[in-house]
């Protein structure tokens, strides 16, 4: 896998205009807050917000957060290529913080339990939700 600068530079205007509103934010934004942020730069409707997302995705320069429906850039180099099948976050129920995680524990016990129970395993998302050190003071 290429690194990420690598890889932010092959991207196509689109592609930027994400990734860059992405990495920016201070949270996790719906495809519907992206389309509307970035509705005077061309995007016209969610199905182009969602082809693009679809291949960060792949990239591994975002990540879907499935509880909120909801996406962020991914800050961890050569995630995608450490753990391309488990990502775990934490996410703050006060400010909406969401921070990734990388955890070769985790993974590990993932694919025991997996292994364990004759279960071929694609993907896993792991989300934790309590209350961030910032919110807990």
């Amino acid at each position: 896998m290429k690194n990420k600068a690598k890889q932010t530079s092959e991207l196509n205007k689109k592609q930027s205009l994400v990734m860059n509103l992405l990495s920016e934010a201070k949270g996790p934004l719906s495809a519907y807050q992206i389309l509307h942020d970035l509705n005077d730069n061309g995007f016209r409707g969610p199905t182009q917000v969602y082809r693009v997302l679809d291949k960060l995705l792949e990239l591994g320069m975002v990540h879907r957060i499935e509880s909120m429906n909801s996406f962020v850039a991914c800050r961890q180099e050569k995630c995608h290529e450490k753990n391309k099948d488990i990502n775990l976050f934490t996410i703050c129920k006060i400010c909406g913080s969401v921070q990734e995680l990388l955890s070769n524990g985790l993974k590990n016990i993932v694919k025991s339990l997996s292994k364990d129970n004759n279960f071929l395993l694609k993907s896993s998302v792991l989300e934790l939700n309590g209350v961030c050190s910032k919110c807990k003071e």
